[in-house]
């Protein structure tokens, strides 16, 4: 059994080349795509998603979304690691 995934500031979360995030049209809502998987991330987590370009430290991220959404700093960095953790454990992003 392995522990959490590593993440720090540091970290440049992205989606793996077999996952995609995309509008899903007969749903009306986006979708997280990966081989024989399909997740409906929640609005806030899509604005997450959208944002891992593969270049972005988790760190600049976490302020962009601070900024964006006007939330303490330090509540988005909670939500935003946990949220990535999770979906790295799931397969569906990379850090």
């Amino acid at each position: 059994m392995t522990g959490p995934q590593p993440i720090d500031e540091a970290t440049t979360p992205r989606l793996p080349r077999h996952v995609k995030l995309r509008f899903d049209e007969a749903r009306g809502a986006w979708v997280l795509l990966a081989p024989e998987r399909v997740l409906m991330p929640d609005e806030i987590a899509c604005d997450v998603l959208k944002r891992l370009d593969g270049k972005t430290q988790l760190g600049a991220l976490i302020d962009a979304l601070a900024r964006d959404y006007e939330a303490p700093r330090d509540l988005v960095a909670g939500d935003v690691t946990e949220l990535l953790r999770d979906l790295a454990g799931k397969g569906m992003v990379s850090l």
